[in-house]
């Protein structure tokens, strides 16, 4: 199987400071690979280089087999990639549907005036779809829950990304029962076939939603552990570099 994303030596220095080097790694369809690794270990550097944020000092990035080069995120999202970030990027004082449509407004000819009947219809087709519980696709996002934003914005991605999807800390600011929600909204994204690469501090939730565990230690790649295959003591110690 070809790999949707493919990784090769990978380096990101910022001057003097190397924050990335000799990062290699495969993300095949339909996986949900969990990135770990303490503070400070690179993971989310990682993230923004594959969602073209920043552009890699070395190294080869390839989208099904084809090596791309990302100027930016809007050239990334144009290849398929879809980022959920810890701050969500949401627009606070927008409706739903805005949020979900945000820089990809549908308009209608001949004028270009916004479609806001189809962009509402779109968007609450969708929520229903992943089980995102809000009032409305007309709902302000600042009177939305955690939980409720968080899951605006995995649909947003979702909706959008036909490869790949990173998720960096989906869950970190959230309660259990929300935390719950947004997981088994994570979960069903196997089912579209799509590459999910997530960023989490929780081993207990990296090890219900992932089929791989990628260790990050001080910009390097410890090594990549099929979950099933391994357990969270080994997982902490490729992450502290402190073996028994």
């Amino acid at each position: 199987m070809t790999p949707v994303l493919s990784l090769k030596n990978i380096r990101k220095a910022f001057g003097g400071v190397v924050a990335i080097q000799n990062f290699s790694l495969d993300l095949f369809p339909g996986e949900i690979l969990a990135l770990v690794g303490d503070n400070g270990a690179g993971k989310s550097t990682l993230v923004k280089i594959v969602s073209g944020v920043h552009r890699p000092s070395g190294g080869n990035i390839a989208l099904d087999g084809a090596t791309v080069s990302f100027s930016d995120a809007s050239e990334a999202r144009s290849h398929g990639i879809e980022v959920v970030y810890q701050d969500l990027a949401l627009a606070d004082a927008q409706p739903v549907y805005m949020n979900m449509f945000l820089g990809r407004e549908l308009t209608r000819k001949p004028f270009g005036l916004l479609d806001k009947v189809r962009m509402r219809a779109e968007t609450q087709k969708l929520v229903e779809q992943l089980d995102v519980r809000i009032p409305s696709a007309r709902s302000q996002v600042r009177d939305l829950s955690g939980g409720q934003r968080q899951g605006i914005a995995i649909a947003r991605a979702t909706h959008w990304a036909r490869k790949l999807i990173l998720l960096d800390e989906p869950t970190a600011a959230l309660g259990v029962a929300e935390t719950a929600k947004v997981e088994a909204l994570i979960g069903s994204l196997k089912d579209r076939n799509l590459a999910i690469l997530i960023v989490s501090h929780s081993l207990d939730q990296v090890f219900h939603l992932s089929d791989r565990i990628c260790v990050l230690r001080r910009g390097e790649q410890v090594g990549v552990r099929h979950t099933a295959e391994t357990d969270k003591n080994q997982i902490i110690a490729m992450i502290t570099g402190v073996y028994s």
